[in-house]
């Protein structure tokens, strides 16, 4: 039987670990070659790529099916991409452009690190961890663990960290929807605790004002936002118990992997996440909620949060 102090240094790992393999995976959102990649299959704007190229391993999904697993957007954001994106490409070509923006991201980000030996120790040991994992009742997981291993390492290294930020995502959104939290609640929990801007997650998430103040008025009433919709003590507390929920439930892949190597693993990853955050692919604050620096993470001193862009 686990203990509570074993219990809490698994999910000390689970958000230690997102720290490292989320910065990875995020090159496809927040660099121009993955947009130059969108681009060229005739997707117009970064929203077109973004909707087309994350809900690929799904299939010609539509709009509804979509939105759903997403979780965090307004239906018209994705509505606006789906289905039109399947008449100018489809989700094969998308797959592909994804992985080609990403070659040409990680190429020009990491340099020569590109073909060290340490990318390819982590490509293994991180596909180990995303393959081996279970993905019952997480479609975005399941979808992106079915996709062949790329050819090269840091391809293959990416996917990975690409099955492993949807599965801790899936569980996250199974985590706020248990507790009846609403995309736009969600979005409010977040920026009110500091880890991202309200309005650009409005703006981004395609939330009318209204919406977004209805909720707003809905979390005052239940006591979680002050008058400045900052989070009141119950409001840290709701946050916390969420993150706490979404820590545990993504404690599955480094169990699997075993202790040595997933503290292996978040050696290598860390110098590759760092070469990430330090060039300034990422705004600050982000939609996904990283900070600078996750290197020093490496033995599991801080304490940071975050799930994915939902």
């Amino acid at each position: 039987m686990t203990d509570v102090s074993e219990k809490r240094t698994e999910k000390d790992t689970a958000r230690r670990m997102w720290r490292f393999f989320e910065p990875v995976h995020a090159v496809t959102y927040f660099t121009h070659e993955a947009r130059s990649a969108a681009d060229g299959l005739g997707l117009q704007g970064f929203w077109a790529g973004y909707v087309a190229q994350r809900a690929a391993p799904l299939g010609a999904v539509g709009p509804a099916a979509a939105t759903a697993a997403f979780f965090g957007f307004h239906h018209d954001r994705i509505d606006g991409a789906l289905p039109d994106a399947w008449r100018v490409t489809t989700p094969a070509a998308a797959l592909e452009a994804r992985l080609d923006g990403v070659d040409g991201a990680l190429g020009r980000l990491w340099g020569d690190l590109l073909t060290s030996s340490d990318v390819r120790e982590a490509a293994d040991l991180a596909w180990q961890a995303a393959t081996t994992v279970d993905c019952a009742g997480r479609v975005l997981a399941a979808a992106n663990q079915t996709l062949p291993r790329p050819a090269t390492a840091h391809l293959a290294l990416w996917q990975a960290t690409t099955t492993l930020r949807e599965h801790r995502g899936d569980g996250h959104v199974a985590v706020l929807v248990t507790r009846g939290i609403t995309p736009v609640q969600a979005h409010l929990l977040k920026a009110a605790t500091g880890e991202a801007d309200s309005e650009a997650l409005r703006k981004g998430r395609r939330f009318s004002v209204p919406e977004w103040q209805e909720g707003v008025e809905d979390m005052r009433a239940a006591g979680l936002l002050d008058a400045d919709a900052q989070a009141t003590p119950a409001g840290r507390s709701l946050h916390e118990q969420i993150e706490e929920a979404t820590d545990g439930a993504a404690v599955q892949p480094w169990q699997a992997l075993g202790e040595t190597a997933t503290s292996r693993l978040a050696s290598l990853l860390a110098p590759l996440a760092d070469a990430v955050l330090d060039n300034g692919t990422l705004p600050m604050p982000n939609p996904v909620g990283l900070t600078l620096g996750p290197s020093a993470d490496a033995a599991g001193g801080a304490d940071q949060r975050g799930r994915r862009p939902v």
